[in-house]
Formats: structure tokens, sequence, C-alpha cells
């Protein structure tokens, strides 16, 4: 192979399109634009305009409202928190609480909280201190020999 010989694979490039250039190149005039209006101006974005009927957005009804005030908890699976404790992520003699997951990288952040849910298998004893639990988890937390301490009576 000489360097005088190195070329591109055959299809790889494609020469530009020259558009605007006369009636016989096939894209002149209007150069594959269509014809008059704002559409053939450039700069032109219509999202959601349907030629003048009620758009879509308007003539679906509104559901439903965001409450501002409500609690965003982080959701940890008792199995996540086994798979940290065996891991030796998280100590299990000490009390877990929303700092202890942070620092181990189970959560990222703790928002408004911790809810605990009952997904997965828990062996260790354990202490827990979060802002909620579901009943299930409760349960299994204490089968295993644990304790579970709410913070907030408000996220059971």
């Amino acid at each position: 192979m000489k360097l005088n010989e190195i070329k591109d694979n055959e299809g790889s490039t494609h020469s530009r399109k020259r558009l605007g250039r006369g009636i016989g190149s096939g894209s002149g005039k209007t150069g594959g634009r269509g014809v008059k209006g704002q559409k053939a101006r450039s700069g032109v974005a219509i999202n959601g305009f349907e030629g003048g009927q009620m758009p879509i957005y308007r003539r679906l009804p509104k559901r439903g409202f965001n409450n501002i005030f409500r609690a965003d908890f982080v959701v940890v699976s008792l199995g996540r928190i086994q798979t940290a404790i065996d891991a030796k992520k998280l100590d299990a003699s000490a009390a877990i609480d929303a700092a202890a997951l942070t620092a181990a990288g189970v959560i990222r952040r703790a928002k408004d909280g911790v809810r605990i849910l009952a997904d997965g298998e828990l062996k260790a004893k354990v202490s827990l201190e979060v802002a909620g639990a579901s009943k299930s988890a409760i349960e299994k937390i204490e089968k295993a020999g644990g304790s579970i301490k709410l913070l907030s009576g408000a996220a059971e």
C-alpha cells in the first residue's frame, strides 16, 4: 500500500446537495423547501401547532395535581442493605441511619428521609433508624432479631 493509493471506501462519502442552482438540477427554485410561507423561511419551529384546530394538549382534560408539600423518601430494600453488610460496607452492629447508608454508597442522598421496603432477605441482626418502613419490612427486621426506630410516624 502506498500513500498515493489511499482512498475512502466506496459509498462512505456523499457530495452535498447544491440547492437553488436552477430547475435543471431538480432542487432549484424553492430548494427542497416546498413553497412560500413561514416554513419556507429559516428558523421555524412550530411545535404543537395543528393548523389552527384545537391542539391535542388543549383537547384533553387536565388530570391530577402535583402536591408540592409531599415528602420525597428514598426507597431502600432489605436485600440491598444485606448486600452492603455482606460487602462490609455497612456495620451491622452499629445503628444504621440515613448518614450510614449514604457513607456506604447504598443511597446517594437522603432527601426527606429513608423508607425501607421488604424486597429481598435480611439475615443480619440490624438496628435501623429511618423515616419509614413497610409493615412487611418491619416484620422481617424483627424476625431477623433486629430493631427499627421510625423517626416520623407519617411514613408508615
